[in-house]
């Protein structure tokens, strides 16, 4: 292969490139025929250059060049000239293969990737933004300037009304934008030193999660309730005590008795407020913010390291998940997995024992020399990691082989070194096969060949027998192999390469060479081996968990379809049978795309929901896919979609899903960074756990408001009724405090700190519309507050008969503490404190014990809370309004407060199916409470609590900028021909974007990269004069699927020629 170094490419730039797109004329060629081409692939692309511009060197002469040199592609391109071209696209494709580039076969070159082997000249296509690179960076950093775009816009429509000064400097703006989009893609965006200020000072702020947004909501609903039932209070305490004292008693305003009265109205005042605190769920951000914190440790040792906290909780309501093949599903290298030797299919590596010695040595020196002294196996980087492969992978499967027979390469190529070898005949495409011949000290000479199966066992007369001998191989035992071995191992996606030998004695004369079709043949078989890609072994059994739990996996990869297909049935993604779609991405954009060329969500929504393979896919297709998914409402809940992904190339996905998920030690940085969670094992059954922390922490979440709306329930009512009937809360303000301490904090901490378990992976996702508090939930918090508003009451009431104790009711002001009371307070406290028991199941399940002991942090808080409880109680004195207990008093409060858990299981014996009456809670936000203002200004906004944004593509308003700009250009020479027309029309499709208010921006005429587009192509040179050339790349400039300007030509004094300016600044956009 040689030395990197010593690769390179000089690429030949367009000459003034960064002047105005107006100035296309100035060569044989527009920038949109370009990117149109770099859309393209092999065969197409070569058919597209022949039928326009004759060859690769017709395109050069249209363009003006200066030459530059590198090894990293700075710019796409054409080839001019190569000498064995290798080229690493696995940067944009995710595929490690190398490409072989050349002027007949695949000429077009990527930014981005890598020159790997050989040396040319290539003709720069595109550079920046509009190369294939710079499309990925742009849709990754589509969001936040899309943000700003909405402010700017916004402005513009409150503005248009007024003088047109301001109109003036908005355009000035607009001409601007070219200017702009030569800036880095997070730079902030030109302007004077107050706009950025401004944008700091202004920065977004960023949306609830779908769980903060239900929350939120419930939250305000219940402080609401709480602040209205305070105020109650508190005018019925005061109205109570002003007609009673004053009206009724007749007594007179005695100014030395002010004070008393001030004290009786701050103790009322106080009882309000107690009631507003402990009815406030101030707790609930709390409970989240400490589920979420909690997981997000845990889940680091099951190889989730989360970058973005809210991304955990919206896992758990995962209804998809997007997964590249290589790397996440596989194990990224190329593995020997079948072999056919001595005449014995074995479907695993066999035992070096089962191998006669004669076979195995051939075997072992056949590929120790017949493979590049470049490819090896080296140890792992990391303690514990897979050996790593180094050179090509197809030769590093075969010295695998060798050491899972136990035997060293190594010892083999020190016995014969490189320079050793008499003659090597390397690899190409057109024999596809390797050959090295060895000359032995008697004279004689040995080759071994290795290749293509189907063309090496073609040249074999002879095969190695069971018991080691060569045998004659007459055509139909290849007939047999062939069927037999080989097509099996095709099915199954497996690469087969025969290895085989041929021995020229010492005693004839010297072979000729050089005619290498005369040495290569008359060879005798050795072994036939099939060769994959392997899955991971854990990847099929998380995927029947995904499955199980309601999660559609799909595939998306850059490997061809068949591969794809079987990576994907032993995977378990694609079972026997079933109604699934598998596609390549040239037929996937073939059905999305409308006649005009335009993405259309319906055509997507016909597609996704059986799609479980795609194949052959760009940056671009996996971009639209997901966005497609999460935009469409065919099903009745929202899908939620989570991509896995490896490669720069995964990029603009990761970014675009409501979670992306990044490999920690194959992944790029590009992958990462637009990631949520990184697996640092890069591991699919650690998506499985993601999965199972997000719906633990809904689950907690939920846990804690069962529990802590009980307490808000039961509090809020008894300080009420029992202020009204009494003139006095039973429970005081430092008590109610300290009830408040356990049901927000304390019980926040402890029920949200529930380790998962599988069971959560046997439901089917929650979704974005699921109320917080279920029906089942709802029976729980009004049963367990019946059952205890009946002990409090009874005991408020009838409690000093029963204990034969004072009445605490209607003490004096400052009247010490009384038994009492304290026995009210001390039942109450431990009523919540086995109702936080109860509190663990959501689902109506009896064992509420069940795994209680997996908690510790649950386990020390509730016995935390009861010792504390015992201090307050015996010890708390006048400060907490308690008096000290007896054992009796003790234990009946116990045993009332055990009856809570007794209960529970009455109130889980009836079906909640029976209680109709019964409402949910804590619904999402709705689209309809949403004010129509705001649904207008971004139509697809679904709500604020969603997160729901469209982070679109910042490339549609970047086309605008330059629409505008040019526009201005072609008003020069062209201004008759822009009077009378249309007004702008709106866009159904998923794919809106602005339009100018002057201007119809209409589709152009779809250039879809097909590779079997035959139909197009024959007609091509008549539709060109006709009608605008096609599109540009779908995901450069103003739109995904291009944009041209429709000038009502019945009206114009000129048509639109194809020598025209108008012409021109059709094809640049």
């Amino acid at each position: 292969m040689g030395d990197m170094a010593n690769n390179s490419v000089s690429y030949s730039g367009v000459k003034h490139s960064l002047k105005e797109a107006n100035h296309d004329g100035d060569f044989g060629i527009t920038l949109a025929e370009l990117r149109a081409l770099m859309e393209l692939r092999s065969t197409d692309a070569l058919r597209k250059i022949q039928e326009s511009y004759g060859d690769v060197y017709g395109i050069c002469t249209r363009l003006k060049t200066s030459p530059n040199e590198g090894d990293l592609l700075p710019a796409d391109g054409i080839l001019i000239q190569g000498n064995d071209l290798k080229i690493d696209e696995s940067s944009l494709t995710g595929e490690s293969d190398h490409v072989k580039k050349s002027l007949d076969k695949d000429p077009l070159l990527l930014s981005g990737t890598h020159v790997m082997e050989g040396s040319g000249r290539m003709v720069v296509t595109a550079v920046g933004i509009n190369s294939q690179t710079g499309i990925i960076f742009t849709l990754l950093g589509a969001g936040g300037e899309e943000e700003e775009k909405k402010d700017e816009k916004k402005k513009e429509k409150k503005n248009k009304k007024q003088d047109g000064a301001i109109e003036n400097r908005n355009k000035a703006k607009a001409q601007d934008g070219a200017a702009m989009e030569m800036q880095p893609l997070k730079s902030e965006e030109g302007g004077d030193g107050d706009e950025k200020d401004k944008k700091k000072a202004n920065l977004p702020k960023k949306e609830k999660s779908v769980l903060q947004g239900k929350l939120t909501k419930l939250a305000v609903q219940i402080g609401k309730a709480g602040l209205l039932m305070s105020a109650i209070t508190v005018i019925i305490l005061v109205l109570y005590f002003v007609i009673d004292t004053f009206w009724v008693q007749k007594r007179p305003w005695l100014a030395e008795c002010t004070p008393i009265y001030i004290q009786y109205f701050v103790k009322f005042f106080i009882i309000g407020v107690t009631v507003l605190v402990v009815a406030v769920p101030e707790g609930l951000p709390l409970a989240v913010t400490i589920s979420l914190a909690y997981s997000v440790k845990k889940m680091m040792k099951d190889n989730n390291l989360v970058r973005h906290l809210d991304a955990c909780e919206t896992m758990g309501n995962a209804t998809a998940i997007c997964s590249d093949k290589t790397g996440t599903l596989t194990m990224n290298r190329m593995t020997v997995v079948q072999a056919y030797i001595n005449e014995k299919h074995y479907k695993k590596v066999p035992e070096p024992e089962a191998v006669p010695p004669n076979i195995l040595s051939y075997l072992v020196t056949g590929i120790s020399v017949n493979c590049a002294y470049t490819s090896k196996i080296l140890p792992p980087e990391k303690e514990g990691g897979l050996p790593r492969h180094v050179g090509n992978k197809t030769e590093c499967a075969l010295l695998g082989l060798l050491l899972d027979l136990k035997r060293d390469y190594q010892d083999v190529r020190n016995e014969i070194p490189e320079e050793a070898l008499y003659k090597v005949y390397t690899f190409n495409s057109v024999r596809k096969s390797m050959s090295t011949v060895l000359k032995n000290s008697d004279g004689s000479y040995r080759i071994f060949s290795k290749g293509a199966s189907e063309i090496i066992l073609k040249k074999c007369f002879k095969i190695l027998s069971a018991n080691g001998e060569a045998k004659v191989f007459r055509p139909r035992d290849r007939d047999d192999i062939v069927k037999t071995v080989i097509e099996p191992m095709a099915s199954e996606g497996l690469r087969t390469i025969c290895l085989a030998f041929r021995d020229f004695p010492a005693g004839e004369p010297e072979p000729e060479w050089d005619n290498e079709n005369d040495i290569v043949t008359g060879l005798t078989c050795i072994a036939v081996v099939g060769i994959e890609d392997p899955v991971r072994p854990e990847v099929p059994d998380a995927i029947k968990k995904c499955q199980r739990a309601g999660i559609t996996v799909r595939m998306v990869t850059g490997d061809n379809i068949n591969t794809a297909r079987a990576i994907a049935t032993k995977c378990g993604i694609l079972h026997p049978g079933e109604d699934f779609l598998c596609l390549e991405g040239k037929d996937f954009n073939r059905r999305i795309r409308n006649e005009k060329g335009e993405i259309e969500q319906e055509r997507i929504d016909k597609i996704w929901p059986k799609l479980r393979v795609l194949a052959r896919s760009s940056p671009t297709d996996k971009h639209t896919l997901v966005k497609g998914i999460i935009d469409s409402t065919v099903s009745e809940q929202r899908q939620v979609v989570a991509v896995t992904g490896d490669g720069t190339n995964d990029g603009p996905a990761l970014k675009k899903a409501d979670v992306g998920f990044a490999m920690g030690i194959a992944g790029t940085d590009v992958a990462k960074e637009a990631s949520d969670i990184i697996l640092t094992d890069d591991n699919f059954t650690s998506i499985v756990k993601a999965v199972m922390w997000g719906r633990n922490v809904y689950d907690s979440i939920s846990k804690f408001l069962q529990f802590q709306l009980t307490v808000n329930v039961v509090a809020v009512i008894v300080a009420f009724t029992g202020a009204c009937i009494t003139q006095d809360s039973p429970l005081k303000a430092v008590q109610m405090l300290w009830v408040n301490l356990i049901m927000d904090t304390l019980a926040s901490l402890a029920l949200a700190t529930e380790p998962p378990t599988e069971s959560l992976l046997l439901r089917k996702p929650y979704g974005r519309n699921k109320p917080l508090i279920s029906r089942t939930m709802m029976k729980n918090i009004l049963g367990h507050a019946f059952y205890q508003l009946v002990v409090v009451f009874t005991l408020l009431f009838a409690g000093e008969k029963f204990f034969d104790i004072d009445s605490g009711r209607n003490a004096p002001l400052h009247a010490p503490p009384s038994e009492h009371y304290t026995i009210v307070f001390n039942t109450f406290v431990l009523m919540q404190l086995f109702n936080e028991i109860n509190a663990r199941k959501i689902h109506g399940e009896r064992n509420v014990f069940e795994g209680i002991f997996n908690n510790a942090i649950f386990c020390t808080i509730v016995l935390g809370t009861f010792v504390v409880q015992i201090i307050i109680v015996q010890f708390g004195g006048k400060p907490f309004s308690c008096s000290e207990l007896s054992i009796e008093q003790w234990l009946w409060s116990i045993f009332l407060g055990m009856g809570t858990l007794l209960w529970g299981q009455l109130i889980s014996t009836i079906p909640t199916s029976r209680l109709k009456f019964l409402k949910e809670a804590g619904h999402g936000t709705q689209k309809e409470e949403i004010p129509e203002e705001e649904l207008a200004e971004d139509v697809e906004e679904i709500d604020h609590a969603e997160r729901e944004l469209r982070r679109g593509q910042i490339l549609w308003f970047r086309g605008l900028n330059r629409i505008q700009t040019q526009i201005r250009v072609v008003n020069a020479f062209r201004s008759s021909l822009y009077e009378g027309l249309e007004k702008p029309e709106s866009r159904s499709s998923i794919h809106n974007f602005m339009t100018h208010p002057e201007f119809r921006i209409e589709d152009s005429e779809p250039h879809i990269p097909l590779i079997d587009d035959t139909d197009a192509e024959d007609d091509a040179p008549t539709k060109r004069n006709s009608s605008p050339p096609p599109s540009p790349n779908k995901n450069n400039n103003a739109v995904d699927s291009g944009v041209y300007l429709t000038i009502d030509m019945n009206k114009s004094a000129t048509s639109s020629s194809p020598g025209s300016p108008l012409h021109s600044l059709e094809t640049s956009l």
